[in-house]
């Protein structure tokens, strides 16, 4: 039986879904071997990065707060010039203004009273450093750890949270996240019950055997109040989403603005300087100017959490839409007869009137998108999918359709 699974499933990931693509090879640094060696040769040297350690003192750290990568190698000896020649001349493969505090970095200096930095290698993330040269060439090289992956069955029951259930079933908690963004629309997390329960197929990535997570989700089976609601992965138009067994797309799309506006009159940003106050701060949202009196709509449906006078935000409506999506609309001059908190409203209802309530400057409305409660910009979110599977699709999706289910009742 495990036999004809993995062949199975095989068949299902090379016929109906991509693969993870070949990473990079890691470049050869110039000016050093890549490690073979003849008969002559005594022995094989150790290379970190493919920087050979035994012909280098070797210097650690992370990268302190408002810190630059020009001081540290400044302090270890390279000339200002040398650094903004190797930035100007890589300035395609790595931005240093992308530089993150915390983030470790390792220094190789000569073995000799001076200690001159010949190279620095900067760990962007798990997978991807970049090596800054200061030897016979002066560059940056970007170094790419090898990510395996690994495809995964996993099943369980709700107790207290699908987190705990998660973490007791030693799934890895990303695995959590990925799951409820893609059942958002059609099951309520904050609603869950002991009992309720689901199945999944999905991959795991690792660098050294240590996991980064969860990567695809090749299928999923959730059991929600009685409702048991399939997840099939199916490419279509270039953009691959989920389907339930009908072929109906398990996401709703966004209205890309919720009101008719006459022009934008402040973004997204975190450091704006306030019209008002004149101090810079963050400004999670968008301000479209329109008329007092204009109408607001919800871009989708979901139950009203707020109604209320909010102090410098002024009259504002909160709206959970999911356990993922919620929006808030600010600056009102009144609310729509009936918007109160714990009132579901549908996508395209009116909640509330453009006004200039609040600390502000004139009349527009302030809206604010967030994603599991952190603010996102609200022109870049971009409206799921909710065109079902097409005709000329169906006999494709079927067979996707079929596989899945084959596979997860297996589990």
């Amino acid at each position: 039986m495990k036999y004809w699974i993995l062949l199975t499933l095989s068949s299902f990931l090379l016929t109906f879904f991509s693969c993870i693509s070949n990473v990079e090879a890691v470049p050869e640094i110039a000016g050093f071997s890549d490690g073979t060696m003849n008969d002559e040769e005594p022995a094989v040297p150790v290379l970190l990065y493919g920087i050979p350690v035994d012909s280098f003192n070797m210097v650690s750290g992370n990268i302190r707060p408002n810190s630059f990568l020009s001081t540290i190698l400044l302090q270890h000896g390279v000339p200002m010039k040398e650094i903004d020649m190797a930035i100007r001349s890589s300035s395609d493969v790595f931005d240093p203004r992308k530089i993150k505090s915390g983030n470790s970095y390792i220094l190789f200096l000569d073995r000799d009273t001076i200690g001159r930095a010949r190279y620095m290698v900067y760990e962007h993330d798990q997978s991807t450093s970049y090596i800054f040269s200061f030897r016979d060439s002066l560059n940056i090289t970007p170094y790419y750890r090898e990510i395996s992956s690994e495809i995964r069955f996993a099943s369980g029951t709700i107790e207290t949270s699908l987190w705990d259930a998660m973490v007791s079933g030693g799934m890895h908690p990303t695995l959590a996240v990925q799951l409820s963004e893609i059942y958002a629309w059609t099951v309520d997390f904050f609603g869950l019950q002991k009992g309720d329960h689901f199945k999944v197929i999905y991959e795991e990535l690792f660098i050294d055997e240590k996991s980064l997570g969860t990567g695809k989700i090749y299928g999923a089976r959730f059991t929600w109040a009685g409702n048991t609601i399939y997840a099939i992965p199916f490419l279509q138009d270039g953009n691959e989403s989920y389907y339930d067994l009908e072929g109906n797309s398990l996401r709703k799309a966004f209205l890309k603005a919720p009101l008719q506006f006459s022009r934008i009159s402040s973004r997204f940003s975190s450091n704006r300087l306030h019209p008002i106050l004149r101090i810079r701060r963050p400004h999670y949202g968008v301000d479209y100017a329109a008329p007092v009196g204009t109408p607001v709509v919800s871009i989708g449906d979901g139950r009203v959490i707020s109604a209320t006078n909010e102090g410098a935000s002024g009259r504002m409506v909160r709206i959970q839409h999911n356990s993922v999506y919620s929006t808030a609309y600010l600056h009102l001059s009144r609310f729509a007869t009936g918007i109160a908190a714990g009132r579901f409203v549908k996508q395209g209802e009116v909640i509330g009137y453009v006004g200039s309530s609040g600390l502000s400057t004139g009349p527009h409305l302030d809206f604010r998108f967030y994603k599991n409660g952190s603010p996102v910009d609200p022109l870049r979110v971009e409206a799921p999918p909710v065109e079902p599977v097409s005709e000329e699709n169906l006999e494709r999706f079927g067979k996707a359709k079929m596989v899945v289910i084959s596979l997860l009742e297996t589990i």
